[in-house]
């Protein structure tokens, strides 16, 4: 029987250079890069979600949040799926928007699923632009999911249509907030860019975001580009959540109204002919009444009666 024998220096110094192209292909190979979706949660309620935005929410590995993404939209963020909270309010952003956008790219390298969630549509006032710019400069695939905008949101929970036939043609949605300005610049506050006598011409209606602070300048603009005083106007504070509240007055009261009422944020501001079809068209309370009504009843249904129990 013939043997053969094996050199088994000859073996291992193969073995070793197999391992080397081997891991030589392992490092050429970079990780795939994941994917951003740029998801709009429309104002507070979780049933306004699209199926697709819960759907995105449900498929992601990384989440992102801002402040109005309300609790019950969060309850739904799947257990176990980092969610990190990026939220900006007045004077105060948990993360600058620059790193932000960079913070984006850096999970998508990685090989996550990255969900941004944000409040009403991330194209309304939401920087959504900003960062799929950014997004798409650095390569990673991003694509968008649009939600119901604030202004849609809370004027329909309102009973306050944006138009109305008769009373007003269009609308108009205005940012109270500017592109900020440089530490120590005068004024303090960011300049708007905006045409007050345009915007008090146009017969529209008026929907201003973040404005409680600037509410004094809103009604002195406006009614010195030719707005009358006497014009109704709505805040709606917590629009489409379940403690939701309108405030109604006049365009010369507005400051007064927010200072009275201590309306909080997040809150919009209406200005127009429409506020006073809220009366007519209300339907959130009698449907929020409704809603406590047959959860009684279940409740009541599924108590027990201590004789049961011990039955």
């Amino acid at each position: 029987m013939a043997v053969t024998h094996i050199n088994k220096t000859d073996a291992f110094k193969a073995l070793c250079e197999k391992t080397a192209k081997l891991n030589e292909q392992l490092e050429g190979q970079q990780v795939k890069a994941g994917r951003v979706v740029l998801v709009g949660a429309g104002p507070g309620d979780p049933d306004l979600l699209t199926v697709k935005a819960l759907r995105e929410i449900q498929q992601a590995d990384f989440i992102m949040y801002d402040r109005l993404v309300s609790e019950d939209i969060r309850a739904l963020f799947p257990e176990g799926v980092p969610a990190m909270y990026v939220g900006k309010a007045k004077s105060n952003h948990s993360v600058p928007q620059e790193q932000l956008n960079q913070l984006l790219v850096e999970k998508a390298l990685q090989g996550l699923n990255v969900c941004r969630v944000k409040g009403g549509d991330s194209f309304v006032f939401g920087r959504g632009g900003e960062e799929m710019i950014e997004l798409k400069e650095a390569g990673i695939d991003v694509c968008l999911v649009p939600g119901i905008t604030a202004a849609a949101g809370a004027t329909s929970y309102a009973g306050i249509p944006l138009t109305h036939r008769g009373v007003s043609q269009g609308c108009t949605f205005v940012t109270a907030h500017g592109k900020p300005v440089a530490p120590g610049s005068h004024p303090a506050e960011p300049e708007l860019d905006v045409c007050w006598k345009s915007l008090a011409g146009l017969n529209h209606t008026l929907v201003f975001y973040m404005g409680l602070s600037r509410a004094g300048m809103i009604s002195r603009e406006l009614t010195q580009a030719g707005l009358s005083a006497d014009t109704p106007v709505a805040l709606i504070e917590k629009g489409c959540c379940k403690d939701q509240r309108l405030v109604r007055g006049q365009l010369h009261e507005l400051v007064e109204l927010v200072e009275r009422e201590q309306v909080q944020s997040p809150a919009l501001i209406v200005v127009g002919e429409v506020v006073n079809l809220a009366d007519q068209l209300d339907w959130f309370a009698a449907e929020q009444a409704r809603t406590a009504q047959t959860n009684n009843i279940e409740y009541k249904q599924l108590r027990v009666s201590p004789e049961k129990l011990s039955a």
